[in-house]
């Protein structure tokens, strides 16, 4: 009984572990998505608040508090901002457009949840 309990739990954080690898690598893509003018290139129009990124624009809002933001909202302003938003945006839709797929975009998400 003890080996069998021992068992789960060692089964059980190492669950955790890969997982939290996972979530990083996530944010990782995320952040690179963001800083990268070929794919997002989020950052030519978005400054964000408690971070230091290299040349961010002034275009779009700061963004900030999107820790906050439940995963969907932020996925269908990144997907097609003209249909949660005013009709009238700069923001091209990411997904709609074929820009990002949307593990990338889901990977966007990830990034901007870091984002407080």
């Amino acid at each position: 009984m003890k080996i069998a309990k021992k068992l789960l739990i060692a089964t059980a954080v190492s669950g955790l572990l890969v997982t939290s690898v996972s979530a990083d690598a996530l944010v990782d893509k995320g952040k690179k998505i963001f800083e990268t003018n070929t794919q997002g290139n989020c950052i030519a129009c978005h400054a964000i608040s408690g971070k230091t990124l290299d040349g961010p624009g002034s275009f779009g809002p700061q963004l900030t508090g999107l820790k906050y933001w439940d995963d969907q909202s932020l996925y269908d302003v990144i997907y097609d901002p003209s249909t949660t938003r005013s009709k009238i945006t700069a923001m091209p839709a990411f997904g709609k457009g074929g820009w990002l797929t949307n593990d990338e975009i889901k990977a966007v998400v990830a990034f901007l949840k870091t984002i407080e």
